[in-house]
């Protein structure tokens, strides 16, 4: 790695988490001399926006991030997890390296991760090991990207395209599990009721929810990562 300051933000609500994180640059600082990091933290949408709207405002820039992808939403309903906050650290600071670093390890979940924030590099929490921490962000930073086993062989596991879900699809699934009624979405969502009526038949076929009922989709739809 060549000798300089890197800017890194930890992302995750996890103080356990965001400690082994630490631990991993502080060893990679420790084998390679004139290499160091200045690691600010955040435990949500919010917190983390603010430091990159400091970054972007001062001119500077974030050489990487850990991004959790399960954070609370942001108090405004804008940014509705780690996805959401990943493609607005894409938008202000492009050329900022972002680890994925999930709990996922769900075949649809990590191919829409994949397609619509394309990191740097993506970790599966279970995979886990300092070892590993270390290699993910050595590689990001010098020769990317960086993908965990288990990613590794969910690609090998082709899914089709098709079965990926978009925002307007996410944003139905969290209005209805906050409770919003779906008479209420076209004004939400911007769509007429026969078409938010269409998605929510193609949801329940992608997540092979036979049921009609909202609550058995959302459960499925929680259980797999989308919300």
């Amino acid at each position: 790695m060549q000798h300089k300051k890197y800017n890194a933000l930890l992302i995750d609500d996890h103080p356990l988490i965001a400690e082994a994180y630490k631990s991993a640059f502080k060893f990679i600082e420790s084998r390679n001399e004139g290499v160091s990091f200045h690691i600010l933290t955040a435990t949500d949408c919010d917190s983390a926006c603010e430091i990159v709207t400091d970054y972007v405002e001062k001119n500077d820039f974030l050489d990487i991030v850990f991004l959790d992808m399960r954070l609370p939403p942001s108090k405004d309903g804008t940014l509705l997890s780690g996805e959401d906050l990943g493609l607005k650290i894409n938008e202000l600071l492009p050329e900022t390296k972002i680890i994925v670093s999930t709990t996922f390890n769900d075949n649809y979940r990590v191919h829409s991760i994949l397609k619509n924030l394309n990191p740097e590099g993506f970790l599966v929490k279970n995979d886990l090991t300092p070892a590993e921490l270390v290699q993910a962000i050595e590689e990001v930073l010098t020769d990317p990207p960086y993908y965990s086993k288990t990613v590794m062989k969910l690609l090998r596991n082709q899914v089709s395209s098709d079965l990926l879900l978009d925002d307007i699809d996410r944003k139905i699934l969290y209005e209805i599990s906050i409770g919003t009624k779906t008479k209420d979405l076209p004004e939400i969502v911007h769509l007429s009721m026969p078409a938010i009526e269409k998605r929510k038949r193609q949801l329940r076929k992608i997540f092979a929810v036979s049921s009609t009922d909202d609550r058995e989709l959302i459960l499925t739809a929680k259980d797999k990562g989308f919300i």
